[in-house]
């Protein structure tokens, strides 16, 4: 199957990771929140030998990664694109399982098409000589510069991943350790400045800088970090589950409750309350419909500014927490849409990003305006390309995605405007896909409202804090707090930060200090 392609790296990561050797219970655990961050984190804590309860709001798991099903379609309500396999297998191997038994990965190629609004288009792909080949298409000139850029992206791979991508800075001797390497790779500068160091053609800056968009940044500001993507994407390729991104999140879940965890839905957390038991600092959770219980340890996947602004209101410490997170830059937010048609379209990719008439300009009206733009670039997903069985036989399931302003920004009005908006984007997209709207027999929206009330986002914020330099490592949330012991943080608002693999990393490094904090042996 595809997904061994990771082999190699993969053995040699589980080696150095070892399992914990489970000598009875470690203690109790709560999680808060079942996305990617919080069943990593929840799996990795079962399996340390912690008795582990994972609390979910929702009727269903996965956080964003959420599912609708309408009308015989599946849809994956947020992430669809799955890089870095291993991050996974990882989590089945500290279990001692193997992910080829609990979920599929089908390889996407190209991984992404890329059109403009002139008609240029390029396929993104991961095998070298096929990408050569499409930007000696556009520009011959700056093959060469892409070769450069390619081993740039390699050296910031090695060092930004491989190295701290699940390492938790919790001081600032930890930031002055890598700085210089940091300073050698350039981090100070934007990915979009980085990549025209290499190439001149303003497709091809674009096409090399748009990543940061997908973990909730803007290329114009990101730091050239971030250019480690690219080379995580040609290492390793893109995948989608089959089934879909809702099938790799059960798989995880039923990783976790072989193990013995307890996953418990449509129990909003209200309130963590501390209080001294004996000689030790316990964590008492409230939900709606379950008894007060009492944790020794507490990870949150939750919004990082709902963890500590109101989980844990009645600790000044938190509160004051909240108010420093607020002064922070957080990422833009989305307008997706989810829409099914009752036919196919020829030559369409599984992933879409359609470029509008500006690029800078829309940027900026995005992560610094004050208004709603009247224009857009759009993400659309088209996941039956890749897996049919994902919407009745003949016909094709979508979801299309608007980076927006967050609310704190943009005060807009949702309910009002989010079905003139989605008409909008379709009447866009019709250029693309002529007969479009007339085809649709299924369509439902999630807005920056939407955000915030059913995920308790900060501004409706899609992807946490934003991934600016002053604001990343050391700089970002930690992943275990500074006030308030045996509490510790994961997903996209703590380090390394939002993305599937990013995500995931958060609680092998979270976990790690959890490991050291309790004792927890690992060989």
């Amino acid at each position: 199957m595809s997904t061994s392609l990771s082999s190699i790296d993969h053995r040699e990561s589980a080696a150095r990771l070892g399992r914990p050797r489970q000598q009875g219970s470690r203690g109790s655990a709560a999680v808060i929140g079942s996305g990617f961050g919080g069943l990593a984190a929840a799996i990795r804590l079962q399996a340390m030998g912690f008795d582990t309860v994972c609390f979910e709001g929702r009727d269903k798991p996965g956080g964003r990664a959420y599912v609708y099903n309408d009308s015989g379609f599946t849809f994956d309500a947020g992430p669809t694109v799955i890089t870095a396999p291993h991050c996974i297998e990882e989590l089945f191997d500290v279990a001692g399982e193997s992910m080829n038994d609990y979920v599929e990965l089908l390889p996407v190629d190209p991984m992404y098409r890329l059109q403009w609004a002139d008609g240029q288009s390029f396929d993104y792909v991961s095998d070298e000589s096929r990408l050569v080949e499409q930007i000696r298409r556009i520009n011959p000139s700056d093959v060469e510069g892409y070769r450069r850029f390619a081993e740039y992206s390699k050296r910031v791979f090695q060092k930004g991943y491989q190295e701290l991508g699940a390492v938790p800075f919790l001081n600032f001797r930890d930031m002055l350790r890598v700085a210089p390497d940091l300073m050698k790779l350039r981090a100070d500068r934007s990915v979009y400045s980085a990549v025209s160091r290499f190439m001149k053609d303003e497709h091809l800056r674009q096409a090399f800088s748009f990543h940061p968009l997908l973990v909730g940044g803007n290329p114009y500001s990101t730091s050239a970090i971030y250019t480690l993507i690219h080379w995580i994407e040609r290492q390793w390729g893109v995948f989608f589950p089959k089934g879909g991104t809702g099938a790799l999140v059960k798989g995880l879940v039923r990783l976790f409750e072989k193990l013995g965890g307890q996953l418990r839905l449509s129990s909003p957390v209200r309130e963590i309350q501390l209080e001294q038991v004996g000689n030790s600092i316990k964590h008492f959770v409230s939900t709606d419909n379950h008894a007060r219980q009492c944790f020794d340890l507490v990870v949150s996947n939750a919004d990082i500014h709902h963890t500590y602004a109101h989980l844990y209101r009645s600790e000044k410490s938190a509160i004051r927490t909240g108010k420093r997170l607020e002064g922070m830059n957080w990422s833009m937010s989305l307008f997706v849409m989810y829409f099914g048609t009752n036919r196919r379209f020829d030559q369409l990719a599984h992933h879409t990003i359609l470029f509008g008439n500006r690029y800078k300009g829309l940027l900026n009206d995005i992560f610094k305006g004050h208004t709603l733009p009247d224009d857009f670039s759009l993400y659309l997903h088209a996941p039956s390309i890749t897996d049919p069985s994902l919407a009745p036989e003949g016909n094709e399931a979508f979801y299309v995605l608007s980076p927006v302003p967050h609310l704190g920004r943009a005060k807009v009005d949702w309910d009002s405007i989010a079905g003139r908006y989605g008409d909008a984007i379709l009447a866009s997209l019709e250029q693309h896909l002529p007969g479009l709207r007339e085809s649709i027999v299924t369509r439902r929206h999630f807005t920056p409202a939407d955000f915030q009330s059913e995920l308790n986002a900060f501004h409706g914020s899609a992807f946490s804090v934003a991934p600016t330099l002053t604001q990343s490592a050391y700089f970002r949330p930690h992943n275990k707090s500074a006030s308030i012991e045996g509490l510790y943080i994961v997903g996209g608002g703590t380090h390394p930060g939002a993305g599937v693999p990013g995500v995931i990393n958060t609680a092998k490094a979270t976990c790690a200090l959890v490991a050291r904090d309790f004792g927890v042996l690992v060989g």
